[in-house]
């Protein structure tokens, strides 16, 4: 069974009747999504050549093993199953027809350059935004909507009920510069929040990430948390006990920050900082530097 945003790419693809590039059909999928669906289908960051959504080449990789899709790195292009599929049960097949009858005469840089027009954030962090933005109105409003480069801070987000597209844009608005996992061992279910697969979207947009797992909490440890006085007696252990044995680790945090210029954010999973012992340890590097004040996003 396919999930929805998977058959809104099958039926978008088929509409537009040809294999497509993957720089024009990310442009066109972000468009549908931001114009067409109360609830975008797909989140996007801002990329290499603008708008892009990791999540939708996940699913690409899914709807290859599938056989849905033909396994082209270049294009996206359907097989005859993923033809039949995308007939059988379209999504708002009506809506798709406009949108690409609408949009069929633009390609390449064009098409990017109606993007970056109609969504300048997307462009700020395009490698070609020179290349295919002449008019100096529209580069004004790109320089506009980049995010303001902030004094170097420390700061605090959990990947908890977010997209890592969503995740990613709000380090981005936050101006965060340096993205530090305080987990013990940085694996998840929950796409894009692995440690390999995280470290590279920061460093597609150009966040840098580094691990620190001697100040994670060992997940044995988590097993029968229940209630928040559990998790504040567990935290208390952590910062009694833990905490004073990785003055080491904390110095390089705190060294990112006034020595490196960085404005670092601690990730852990739990979307509330109350539930998750990364607060105990951005209390710890205030208590070496009294004059910062940690943010939590």
């Amino acid at each position: 069974m396919l999930f929805n945003r998977r058959r809104l790419l099958l039926t978008l693809l088929d509409t537009l009747g040809q294999k497509v590039s993957g720089t024009d059909f990310q442009k066109l999928l972000f468009l549908y999504t931001m114009e067409h669906e109360e609830t975008p289908s797909y989140e996007f960051v801002p990329y290499h050549f603008g708008a892009f959504s990791f999540t939708s080449y996940a699913d690409k990789r899914k709807m290859i093993e599938a056989g849905l899709l033909v396994n082209d790195d270049k294009n996206w292009k359907l097989t005859e199953a993923g033809q039949a599929e995308a007939r059988h049960k379209p999504v708002d097949q009506k809506a798709v027809t406009e949108f690409c009858t609408q949009h069929s005469a633009l390609h390449g840089d064009e098409l990017i350059a109606e993007v970056y027009r109609r969504y300048p954030y997307y462009a700020t962090r395009s490698e070609i935004v020179d290349r295919v933005l002449t008019d100096p109105a529209v580069r004004e409003q790109v320089d506009a909507a980049r995010p303001a480069h902030l004094d170097p801070s420390l700061l605090t987000i959990g990947y908890e009920g977010k997209t890592l597209e969503r995740y990613l844009n709000q380090l981005l608005k936050a101006s965060v510069t340096l993205l530090c996992d305080v987990r013990r061992n940085p694996l998840s279910r929950k796409y894009g929040f692995s440690k390999g697969s995280l470290s590279k979207a920061c460093e597609g947009v150009g966040i840098r990430y580094e691990h620190l797992p001697e100040l994670g909490i060992a997940s044995s440890e988590r097993g029968k948390l229940e209630t928040q006085a559990d998790y504040e007696a567990l935290f208390e252990r952590y910062e009694q006990a833990c905490l004073p044995q990785q003055a080491a680790a904390l110095q390089k945090i705190r060294n990112w920050i006034e020595h490196e210029g960085h404005r670092v954010a601690l990730t852990c999973y739990e979307e509330k900082p109350s539930m998750c012992h990364r607060q105990r340890v951005s209390n710890a590097i205030e208590r070496l530097d009294s004059s910062s004040l940690a943010q939590h996003l």
